[in-house]
């Protein structure tokens, strides 16, 4: 468009033996259009190094030590870190069972599907975890499975017995660097005793300190205690890519939205502003 506009600039000033002027115009108008180019090059290569630079990092885990442990409302657990590409077999088993457990009603039907999905997701090298492990200090009963509880998820690998993971990425959103929670998954013996948002704020922070703009997450309609935890006790808002937002009718159609907690004036013009047809 600008190239357009330079040309007929150029084409009046020879008609209204203005050639001088019309080049300057022409001139002035390719020094902005290459001041424009530069501008966004250096966008793209400062998101690209940022999320290069937080995908390398092995432990996310060491910058906040207060964050590595959580002894509270009669739990004591424990948190470290992993990879998808080095899961080990029991691992794999692991998130899969819980991940049937928590996440088969919410889908209904589209379970099947989305399952094969998640597995190949659970895998990605671009994949990051955060691992809840039962303190060893742990009394008997703050972590015991109620009668009649499911047991497929029991932990079978070495180690302190995990009870729930956290599966996150670096991405890149409109333009944006963001960490886009993949999964959070605890067993239902542990839900309801302020875990998970705290997990929720050491992601937050994680975020922030490898310069990412916003934290996103996928959410299924149908699971309404997650929406309500993550919109009401989290401060999460649907983002302006969620399907409803971009347009109301393929909203309607569509099982999930997409939530955003943005930490700048930039994530926040892209992620949470209204500027979608479903905004208008």
């Amino acid at each position: 468009m600008t190239a357009s506009t330079t040309t007929g600039g150029r084409r009046r000033g020879r008609d209204n033996g203005e050639g001088g002027m019309g080049l300057g115009t022409k001139s002035f108008s390719v020094n902005r259009e290459l001041v424009g180019c530069i501008m966004v090059l250096d966008k793209k290569k400062a998101v690209d190094e940022a999320i290069k630079a937080a995908s390398s990092e092995k432990d996310h885990l060491t910058s906040f030590p207060p964050f590595r442990h959580y002894d509270r409302n009669g739990l004591s657990v424990y948190f470290e870190s992993g990879s998808g590409e080095q899961l080990s077999s029991h691992m794999k088993r692991y998130i899969q069972s819980l991940l049937k457990v928590n996440m088969e009603g919410p889908y209904g039907p589209e379970w099947s599907i989305e399952e094969k999905v998640k597995r190949r997701e659970m895998v990605a090298s671009e994949a990051r975890y955060i691992f809840i492990r039962e303190a060893p200090n742990a009394s008997a009963n703050e972590i015991s499975p109620s009668e009649g509880e499911v047991t497929r998820t029991r932990w079978m690998g070495e180690g302190d017995p995990i009870v729930g993971f956290v599966q996150y990425r670096f991405a890149v959103e409109e333009e944006v660097p963001v960490v886009y929670v993949y999964e959070l998954q605890l067993e239902p013996r542990i839900q309801g005793r302020g875990l998970g948002k705290f997990l929720m704020q050491l992601i937050e922070l994680i975020a922030r300190k490898n310069r990412m703009g916003a934290v996103m997450l996928t959410v299924q309609k149908a699971n309404l205690l997650a929406t309500n935890f993550y919109t009401n006790k989290l401060r999460y808002i649907i983002s302006t890519i969620s399907p409803s937002r971009v347009d109301p009718l393929i909203g309607l159609e569509k099982s999930y939205e997409i939530l955003c907690k943005a930490f700048d004036h930039e994530a926040r013009v892209k992620l949470e502003e209204s500027n979608c047809i479903g905004d208008r």
